[in-house]
This record gives structure tokens, C-alpha cells and sequence, in this order.
């Protein structure tokens, strides 16, 4: 197993990143990792999530959804073609703190036999995360969300 753990502080309440991170649609306009993510947003759905790693090449993914709470967390679960192989599950918290900031927190879990072969594959990614945390930052403090 190997977890990739990011956070970052944004200047917004649970409920503008949460906007933001629902809008599917639009994120494509923002986001330089995640760069589309389509389907229903209820747990059980199926989407279709196309990811682009920092130096890397574009991949699309079905995972399923686990958890959606509402400024809260969003979760899904990612499986290659044969399960046990290379999984990951996928998730967004929002930890908002007293002085009306929101801790975010961005992070994937992976198991798998392959795991441990896609040591720079993962490291690319972690990168993206932080990429997209910034991006994140940059768009939920911007005034036109408030």
C-alpha cells in the first residue's frame, strides 16, 4: 500500500470549496490535474474521472462513489480492469476551523500488486495533487465565489 497525503489552508468556508469541488463542469476552467470529471454525484454512482499527472500522460478512470457529505468529504473508489491489482481510493475533506478558514485535505490510498511498480508514476501525481490544491486556493478565494 501507499498513500499520498496533501493538505493546504484556504481562505473560505466548507461550503465555497465544496461548491467548487461539485462543479463538475467547470473543472476544466481551474483544475491542472483533474481535468474533467462527469457523472451523478450520489454514492454507489459510476464516474468517469480523466486525470493528467505534471509530465505524464492522460488517464480515465470508472471509480465508484463511497462517500458524499455535504462541506464535508467526497470519496470514491478507482479499480484497474482485474481488481487487487492497482486500486485507489480517492478523497476530498473539508475541515473547516474556527477562524473561517477550511483545512483541505487531498489524499489516495493504493493497493495492489502493481503499487510498488508505479513508484514515478506516483510521485507525478502527488505533484499534481499540490498542483490542483493551489489551483483549488486560487479559485475558492476568489471574490466571485462569496
Amino acid at each position: 500500500m501507499r498513500e499520498i497525503k496533501t493538505e493546504i489552508k484556504i481562505a473560505a468556508p466548507a461550503k465555497t470549496i465544496w461548491k467548487v469541488l461539485m462543479d463538475f463542469d467547470n473543472y476544466s476552467k481551474w483544475n491542472p490535474f483533474i481535468k474533467s470529471i462527469e457523472g451523478e454525484q450520489e454514492v454507489g454512482k459510476q464516474l468517469k474521472v480523466s486525470i493528467q499527472p505534471p509530465e505524464g500522460r492522460e488517464m480515465t478512470f470508472k471509480p465508484n462513489i463511497q462517500v458524499v457529505e455535504p462541506n464535508s468529504e467526497l470519496r470514491w473508489l478507482g479499480k484497474g480492469p482485474i481488481g487487487g491489482l492497482f486500486d485507489g481510493q480517492h478523497s476530498f475533506v473539508l475541515d473547516e476551523q474556527e477562524d473561517g478558514t477550511t483545512r483541505f485535505v487531498h489524499s489516495e490510498k493504493f493497493r495492489g500488486i502493481l503499487v510498488g511498480l508505479m513508484g514515478k508514476t506516483l510521485d507525478k501525481t502527488e505533484i499534481g495533487f499540490r498542483q490542483m490544491n493551489e489551483a483549488l486556493k486560487k479559485e475558492c478565494e476568489n471574490k466571485n465565489h462569496f
